[in-house]
């Protein structure tokens, strides 16, 4: 709303309404009407009265009580100037995303936020709550991500996304469109924006245990050409030791042979004349165990006690069994034979999303990914070499991976220093979560722009929402989807806007759609994998190429051929697979006969 007075103009959004009349009691009421139900609604003397915040006031100095004068609905160019959009949205450099429209009295005025305070560097993060379901959390991101690629500047660089998709089917149809309504396009329109889905995605998920088979449910044949398996070797994962073994069980010791290893062992050339061999070079989980046994087998040969290298048994024995458990537990994401497929450090592209599909794996294996995942994507910013300037992460389940209370685990501490630090190197963090009052207190505190959606009653209970007015706390309660409530550094005041529906296919839709393929066959999994490389590759080619191999031979091929991506993807994944060798056929002997008979002497004698 818009009030004017001589010199002043104030704007203002409706928090509360009363109506005051001249019945003070509900059985006046009743007496009024002479008991005519139809009578009760004759007109009377009312008064009504609502309860506004300021939003703002021109000219905001000196600041004056809000002048007596008329009172008139807000118009565009009012809430454009009442949100302060004034000072992003116009002018040669707008810096303005549209994230809807805020509606009162049939008005639909786009509303935008600063681009400067999104993604940095002035402020940057987004949170949203809400309950599952309702609140169109994931909707939410989706549509905002795809504001962002439309609106944001190309003076201020390139930007890319990278989602972690940890429910089901959520973010695994970005690149396949939706049918949206006309109340959706129309409202597309009115933001300026172009209901498309996203040009250029690329998925990643790791393998499913036979280690061809890919572990998520975007295994359409439709979809294999931009959905590629994610595997670690034991370099990638030793570099982050701590976030896959137990810490409870891991000591000091156990810490610094681990280090050990890291620094001396692993990927280099290790001279050691006490083991057999005397030369090592540790490429492998393979290779790592056969140096575990060639330390114990010495150990047990010579009379130095238990102490290798200032190293004792039982902690050497201890990191081996630790190492030796995430092969099994996260495996399909870490491989035995040191073949790695990765994400395209130094190549990611502007306006790309970059999804990796963790949803079917074991909790170990996600906080790997995660932690692997974030802190090369820090590296590579630091060092401005990752291909963009702004990266958008966007992490769902925020309860389950930064806790406000449990221990302190190396993803949580991870999420931290992204919230407290990342805007500096352009790494944005868009999270969500279910109940916000349970979330680390710090990290979502540090996000610039904290979004609502329909919220549990029991979470609005809660402290955190204390300086909400009671109608608004209602109004969070009953919130259609669609709806939602914003809080950004240029709003005075928390403002109610409606989103248009995602122009992508949501899980749900996309799985009736793209039904995933049954797991094939290993060698017809083989083929599939190399068709997304080279279309002409048939899958008898590939039977009688990898027929009576063995499979460990194969996975080693595939993972190079990927690595490398050869024009002739066939003829390279048979040129690593080598030459079949052939057993040699020995000559079979001539017999002698016996002289005699033998006698078997347990025979029954007649």
């Amino acid at each position: 709303m818009r009030v004017e007075a001589p010199g002043r103009v104030v704007y203002g959004v409706v928090l509360d309404a009363v109506a005051y009349e001249d019945l003070a009691r509900p059985l006046d009421a009743a007496v009024h009407a002479l008991g005519d139900p139809a009578a009760a609604g004759s007109p009377r003397d009312s008064i009504r009265l609502y309860t506004a915040a300021v939003l703002r006031q021109q000219p905001e100095e000196p600041l004056q009580p809000v002048p007596l004068g008329e009172v008139r609905m807000a118009t565009d160019d009012d809430v454009r100037v009442a949100l302060r959009m004034d000072a992003f949205t116009g002018g040669d450099h707008p810096t303005g995303i549209p994230i809807g429209t805020y509606g009162a009295a049939g008005l639909a005025a786009p509303v935008s936020l600063d681009a400067d305070f999104l993604l940095g560097p002035e402020a940057a993060h987004l949170n949203i709550t809400g309950v599952s379901g309702l609140a169109t959390k994931t909707s939410a991101v989706e549509f905002f991500l795809s504001s962002i690629f439309q609106a944001f500047p190309a003076r201020k660089g390139s930007v890319a996304a990278l989602c972690f998709n940890v429910k089901g089917p959520d973010l695994c149809f970005l690149d396949q469109p939706a049918a949206l309504s006309d109340e959706d396009t129309a409202l597309y329109a009115r933001l300026g924006l172009e209901p498309r889905p996203f040009d250029n995605v690329h998925y990643f998920a790791p393998c499913k245990p036979d280690g061809v088979n890919l572990n998520t449910l975007r295994t359409h044949p439709d979809l294999a050409a931009n959905t590629e398996p994610l595997t670690w070797g034991l370099r990638e994962v030793l570099e982050y030791a701590e976030v896959v073994l137990n810490r409870d069980d891991l000591d000091a010791k156990a810490d610094a042979f681990i280090d050990f290893l890291d620094d001396r062992v692993v990927g280099k050339e290790f001279h050691a004349p006490e083991l057999q061999p005397k030369e090592w070079k540790v490429l492998t989980f393979a290779d790592l165990e056969a140096f575990f046994r060639a330390i114990f087998d010495a150990l047990e040969n010579s009379h130095r006690g238990d102490l290798w290298r200032t190293h004792h048994i039982a902690t050497i024995r201890k990191v081996r069994n630790r190492l030796g458990n995430i092969t099994t537990r996260a495996k399909g994401l870490v491989t035995d034979d040191g073949a790695s497929s990765d994400l395209p450090w130094g190549a990611f592209a502007d306006r790309a999303v970059y999804v990796v599909d963790v949803a079917g794996v074991d909790p170990l294996a996600q906080d790997l990914v995660f932690a692997r995942v974030i802190s090369k994507l820090r590296e590579h910013l630091e060092r401005r070499d990752l291909g963009v300037d702004h990266v958008v992460v966007f992490v769902d389940e925020l309860n389950k991976y930064a806790p406000s209370d449990g221990p302190d685990t190396y993803v949580r501490k991870m999420l931290l220093d992204l919230s407290e630090r990342g805007r500096y190197l352009g790494l944005v963090l868009f999270s969500a979560q279910q109940f916000r009052s349970q979330v680390l207190r710090r990290v979502v505190g540090n996000a610039g722009t904290t979004i609502y959606g329909r919220m549990d009653p029991d979470e609005l209970a809660t402290a955190g929402y204390a300086t909400l007015s009671p109608a608004t706390r209602i109004k969070l309660a009953t919130l259609p989807k669609g709806e939602l409530m914003v809080r950004h550094p240029h709003f005075t005041q928390p403002v109610f806007v409606r989103f248009p529906r995602p122009a992508v296919l949501s899980g749900r839709e996309g799985v009736e759609r793209f039904p995933p393929a049954p797991d094939l066959p290993f060698d017809e999994a083989v083929a599939r994998q190399l068709r997304a490389l080279d279309p002409g590759v048939s899958v008898e080619r590939v039977r009688g190429l990898v027929g009576g191999r063995r499979e460990d031979d194969v996975r080693r091929a595939l993972a190079r051929t990927r690595q490398a991506r050869p024009d002739d993807a066939f003829s390279y994944f048979t040129a690593c697979l080598g030459r079949r060798i052939e057993p040699e056929r020995g000559t079979r002997r001539a017999t002698v006969t016996p002289l005699r008979d033998p006698v078997d002497p347990y025979a029954s004698q007649p």
